[in-house]
C-alpha cells in the first residue's frame, strides 16, 4: 500500500494551499496470481499420499532393533575397531588379503551350491572353475589369481538370495547382535549356509570355530575404508539410512545378476602375468 500526500500547486489561494488531500494507492505484485497458483499446486503434491516414500521392509520390531544398533555401535567404536586397527598396524596389508582371499575361497561351497539351487549354471562353472585355479595357482586360495590374471570375478550367492529368487519375501527387518542387518529370510538363510561351510565339518572345539570367525570378521574389518564412520557422520539417522541401504543392496542381488561371465571367453592364463606371488 502506497499513501502519498497531494499538495496545491503554487500560486493558488491560502485555502487550496492549506487543503491536504491523501490519496490511497493498492498496489498489485503483477506476479502475485501466478505465485499463489504455484503455492497451491506445491501444497497439492505435498498433500497426495501417493507420493510418500515407501519403505522397503517392514520394521515391525524398530524398537527393539535400535537398542540392539546401539550396542552394536559401540561395540563397533570401542571394541572391534581398535582391535582391527591394531591388527592392521602389525600384520602387513598384503598378507591381509591373502587371508581375505582364503577365507572367500574356502566359502566357494556357500557360493556354487546356490548358484545351483537357482539355476544359474554359469555362475556354479565360474565359482568351480575359482576355486579350482584359486586352490593350485593361488596356493590354497591365498591369492585371488582367477580375479587377477584371468578376469573371473567371484558371484555372490547365498541362501537368502535363493528364497528371494524364489519369491519369499524377506519378512521384516532385523538388527542382530554383532553381525548387523539382516531380515527373517535373510537370517534363515544365513543359518541354512553355515551347513556348508566347511570349517563346520573341521575337527574344531567351539572356541576354536568361534576364534577363526572372529579372525575372518576382524581381517575383513582391518581392509575398510571406514564405511561406517562415513555413514554415521554423513546421516541424519545412520539406523534408517542403514536399513534402507540393506534392503536395496538385498533387493539388487535377487532381482538381477550382480556379475555374469562367460568363463570361455577370458583368458585362462597369460603366460606374461601370470604371478602367484604377485
Amino acid at each position: 500500500i502506497l499513501v502519498g500526500s497531494v499538495f496545491a500547486a503554487p500560486g493558488q489561494n491560502e485555502s487550496e494551499n492549506s487543503q491536504n488531500t491523501v490519496v490511497e494507492v493498492s498496489a498489485v505484485s503483477p506476479d502475485a496470481d501466478f505465485d499463489d497458483d504455484f503455492d497451491d499446486d506445491f501444497d497439492d503434491d505435498f498433500d497426495n499420499d501417493d507420493t510418500a516414500p515407501e519403505r522397503l521392509i517392514a520394521d515391525p520390531l524398530e524398537p527393539f532393533n535400535r537398542g540392539v544398533f546401539w550396542v552394536n555401535d559401540k561395540l563397533y567404536f570401542y571394541l572391534f575397531k581398535p582391535i582391527a586397527n591394531g591388527y592392521g598396524s602389525v600384520v602387513p596389508r598384503p598378507a591381509r588379503v591373502s587371508v581375505r582371499n582364503f577365507f572367500s575361497n574356502l566359502a566357494t561351497p556357500i557360493r556354487a551350491g546356490n548358484a545351483l539351487l537357482q539355476l544359474e549354471f554359469r555362475s556354479f562353472g565360474t565359482e568351480i572353475y575359482r576355486f579350482v585355479i584359486n586352490t593350485t595357482f593361488g596356493i590354497g586360495g591365498l591369492f585371488d589369481t582367477a580375479g587377477s590374471v584371468a578376469g573371473v570375478k567371484k558371484t555372490p550367492k547365498d541362501f537368502g538370495q535363493t528364497m528371494g529368487v524364489y519369491h519369499v519375501g524377506p519378512g521384516f527387518y532385523l538388527v542382530l547382535p554383532i553381525v548387523g542387518p539382516s531380515s527373517l529370510r535373510d537370517a534363515t538363510g544365513s543359518f541354512v549356509d553355515s551347513f556348508a561351510d566347511p570349517l563346520r565339518y573341521a575337527d574344531l572345539s567351539t572356541r576354536d570355530y568361534l576364534a577363526i570367525k572372529f579372525l575372518e570378521a576382524e581381517n575383513r574389518l582391518s581392509l575398510d575404508h571406514d564405511t561406517y564412520e562415513g555413514v554415521v557422520a554423513d546421516s541424519l539417522d545412520p539406523y534408517l539410512f542403514i536399513r534402507s541401504a540393506y534392503a536395496q543392496l538385498r533387493e539388487a542381488h535377487i532381482s538381477k545378476n550382480t556379475y555374469d561371465v562367460n568363463m570361455f571367453d577370458q583368458p585362462v592364463f597369460n603366460a606374461d602375468e601370470l604371478n602367484p606371488l604377485d
